[in-house]
């Protein structure tokens, strides 16, 4: 495991660095990746790469999610760039080149025990959205990983990247809006249609995390862009932490946001966000943990130390080399068995 600058634990903590990166379209030159959009050149991809691979050794973690990977080539060429030695770099479904949607991604210096790429619902998570049919899967799917640390503790990892915010105008078969887009009364349906997609993937997303925490004592780290606030109506879905309010033994399928539970508490005082959409910042960027990651819970077995937010890049000038989301680190740690 690797510690942070001015991070000095105990001992028998082990540090382990998390962090999630949305990359903004991270393909190979002259692969076209959206319709309207023009490959990157070979300056433009080598700048991407270069910017990339620093930011990603300033971040320094030992886990890594990705999203808007095309390329997974072209993410291991970022990762390499950085200096940093990874044992696993993985992009499912980028492999030869992601269609339609981009990918997410992982890197880790930990052992991987298994990843999976998960895309379809359970029949019960299936939502019918009106105009379009039933939503049966993630438009970008979930990275499911389960990694063991030097000392034998096991971590489940999931990565994500939910149904962004944009309105779903109807389209035809080769993707032409089939309805009046300047029509605000249009507009709100398709508004409406976006919002119960995401809502539809918020829950089944729900679904993996209940099957991975309840009931169990193996910590669960979530990394992603959830195109939502963290106190959202959709990011709650998944998490369910407002719960845990009036009934503690919801702290057992509860996840928390990482921000939130932080020991440091100079750092909760600053404002954190990870995008800004005309003019409005937000914190789409997070880090979620599991009750074992709650410092003073009944059954931790660390904490969250402190959470950063990496967005000065978001004030400079908007090339697409660089990303228009702010990357998020979270300093979690553990504790090692004195065996070990």
């Amino acid at each position: 495991m690797t510690e942070l600058p001015n991070a000095q634990p105990p001992s028998n903590w082990a540090t382990l660095p998390v962090a999630s990166c949305n990359l903004l379209n991270l393909a190979r030159p002259g692969r076209e990746f959206y319709e309207g959009q023009p490959p990157y050149d070979d300056d433009e991809y080598t700048r991407k790469i270069e910017w990339l691979g620093a930011t990603l050794a300033r971040l320094n973690a030992d886990i890594v999610g990705f999203q808007e990977v095309w390329d997974e080539s072209a993410l291991k060429a970022a990762v390499a760039h950085s200096g940093l030695r990874y044992a696993h770099v993985a992009a499912p479904g980028a492999e030869t080149g992601a269609i339609g949607t981009p990918a997410v991604g992982l890197a880790t210096r930990l052992t991987l025990e298994s990843l999976e790429s998960v895309r379809d619902f359970a029949m019960r998570e299936q939502v019918d959205i009106p105009e379009i049919g039933v939503h049966t899967r993630f438009e970008r799917p979930v990275l499911k990983a389960a990694l063991r640390m030097k000392h034998g503790q096991l971590l489940h990892v999931l990565v994500c990247h939910l149904k962004s915010k944009r309105p779903k105008y109807l389209q035809d078969a080769a993707g032409n809006p089939t309805e009046d887009c300047d029509d605000p009364v249009v507009t709100v349906r398709a508004t409406l249609r976006s919002l119960l997609m995401r809502a539809a993937e918020a829950a089944a997303l729900r679904g993996m995390v209940l099957q991975l925490i309840q009931r169990t004592r193996e910590p669960l780290i979530l990394l992603g862009d959830m195109n939502d606030g963290p106190h959202s109506v959709t990011s709650q879905m998944i998490a369910a932490t407002q719960a845990v309010a009036y009934d503690r033994a919801a702290r057992d399928v509860a996840l928390f946001h990482a921000w939130d539970v932080q020991t440091e508490p100079a750092l909760k005082r600053d404002m954190a966000y990870s995008h800004v959409h005309q003019g409005w910042p937000d914190l789409l960027d997070q880090v979620w943990v599991s009750e074992e990651f709650v410092g003073g819970a009944k059954f931790a077995l660390g904490d969250v130390r402190r959470v950063e937010v990496f967005n000065d890049h978001l004030h400079e000038s908007r090339e697409r080399w660089r990303s228009d989301h702010g990357f998020v680190r979270a300093l979690l740690r553990l504790r090692v068995p004195a065996a070990s």
